[in-house]
């Protein structure tokens, strides 16, 4: 598959690496093609293993209590990882145990890492799922000890035989070297040790050229993946190649899921303002459509700036748009969509009859040929589908978002459409969910949280 390379698996006490502990190492080292070295060990991990655990490895407390532990065996373990590509299933959970037990005795791992999770996605795109277990029945392997090290190392080794005879040893080696692309394509100015040290967990990332303002703001479930991705050699785009070729230093932030993620990345991108990041940006123009109380008032609809928006209003409002242009275009379009009035509307002006009443295009409310009540509510009808939504909660709420693979939690506190802030400690809370600052309507906030909202397993917390 490749010159050089390991499978390895891990057993653990559990999911998340900043507490959790390695059990069991299992790896089998390839070089040209052969097999040269396999090698399996118990670790004592320094921490009791639940009964959960136990059940799913068969690994107990009796088993790994005379193993050696984790910083005994490391130094073996870095002579087989040494000028090789680590590949395992799922590598992100693998090389992050690495990771965080190498760093506990003072060791920084680098190392380049293949997943077989996405090998066998670009092999076989036909097929929906990709975990182990599916490929063991996909390709009719036969695993004796599943859950166990050497054992899950033994179907990756049965999954690329299978790969190979299916699809020919050339096409999996293509396959290989095209995932492991991005970290060879990086510009000869970007420190390849600064790369090695992004987090494969979610965040926001910064990108800065020779100055203290960030060139592009980005965010990521995956940041090391979408670093990787601006510097790979098939740019997309012109912007693109640019943000690559300006890049001096990177910095990021990780946070507790892609809805901390899409939060920060709006909140730093309006308040930097980097110059490739436009369509975040703060849009000064934003403007909605109020339709008002009663058919009575004259015109039926009036424009709203973004600094008159109030949020506990918003089921008033009808529409989001950058410009008055944009505003007026889209009115304009309801009304000969729905033969509304455009004088009546507030877009045409004169005496008489409207021009569209003319061309039989407006059903005469401006020539007393309709009710003024039943124009008003056709109004209403036609505009409904561009109503921003009212807020459904009596106060503020709490949105909880957990991610276990870097332990980080937050809280984040909404009121009326409006982003509050978050927390990462209850002993916060209260500040936060007691402020009075006024609140400021933001259209991203309230795209954000309203596809948030609609998730099934979001996690709310409303507050007195």
């Amino acid at each position: 598959m490749l010159p050089s390379y390991v499978l390895l698996d891990l057993e653990t006490t559990g999911a998340t690496p900043l507490k959790d502990r390695i059990t069991e190492i299992a790896l089998i080292k390839y070089e040209g093609g052969q097999e040269v070295s396999r090698w399996q060990t118990l670790v004592n991990p320094e921490v009791q293993i639940s009964g959960f655990i136990q059940q799913l490895t068969g690994i107990n407390n009796e088993m790994v209590a005379h193993a050696p532990t984790f910083k005994q065996i490391a130094g073996e373990l870095l002579d087989y990882l040494k000028d090789t590509v680590l590949c395992a299933h799922n590598v992100r959970f693998d090389h992050g145990f690495l990771k965080n037990e190498f760093k506990r005795i003072g060791i920084d791992l680098r190392q380049k890492v293949l997943c077989t999770v996405k090998l066998s996605r670009k092999l076989y795109p036909q097929h929906r799922s990709h975990g182990l277990d599916a490929i063991i029945a996909r390709h009719e392997l036969v695993c004796e000890s599943r859950h166990r090290a050497m054992g899950d190392v033994e179907m990756m080794v049965g999954f690329l035989q299978s790969a190979s005879q299916e699809l020919g040893s050339v096409a999996v080696r293509n396959a290989a070297e095209s995932l492991l692309k991005g970290s060879k394509s990086l510009p000869s100015h970007i420190d390849a040790h600064l790369i090695d040290d992004l987090p494969e967990t979610p965040g926001v990332y910064l990108f800065y050229g020779d100055t203290s303002l960030p060139l592009y703001i980005g965010k990521s479930i995956n940041i090391r993946e979408r670093v990787l991705s601006h510097f790979s050699s098939d740019h997309a785009s012109t912007k693109e190649m640019r943000i690559s070729q300006e890049i001096k230093h990177i910095e990021w932030i990780e946070t507790a899921g892609e809805f901390s993620a899409l939060l920060l990345e709006s909140k730093l991108v309006k308040e930097r303002q980097p110059i490739y990041n436009r369509q975040l940006r703060r849009e000064r123009q934003l403007c909605s459509w109020r339709v008002s109380e009663d058919h009575t008032q004259m015109p039926l609809v009036s424009l709203v700036q973004v600094d008159e928006i109030e949020p506990a209003n918003m089921g008033q409002l009808f529409g989001t748009f950058r410009s008055k242009r944009q505003a007026t275009e889209v009115l304009r379009a309801i009304g000969e969509q729905h033969q509304l009035c455009q004088k009546v509307l507030g877009l045409e002006s004169g005496k008489g009859a409207c021009f569209a009443h003319q061309l039989k295009r407006c059903k005469g409310v401006c020539a007393d040929k309709e009710p003024a009540e039943l124009h008003y509510l056709r109004l209403r009808q036609a505009m409904t589908a561009h109503q921003l939504k009212t807020w459904p909660y009596k106060g503020k709420i709490g949105i909880h978002e957990t991610q276990r693979f870097n332990s980080k939690s937050a809280l984040h506190v909404f009121e009326h459409w409006v982003y509050l802030g978050s927390v990462e400690d209850e002993s916060e809370l209260d500040d936060i969910a007691n402020t009075k600052s006024g609140l400021v309507f933001d259209l991203d906030t309230y795209k954000l949280l309203l596809k948030e909202l609609n998730k099934p397993k979001v996690k709310i917390i409303e507050f007195e």
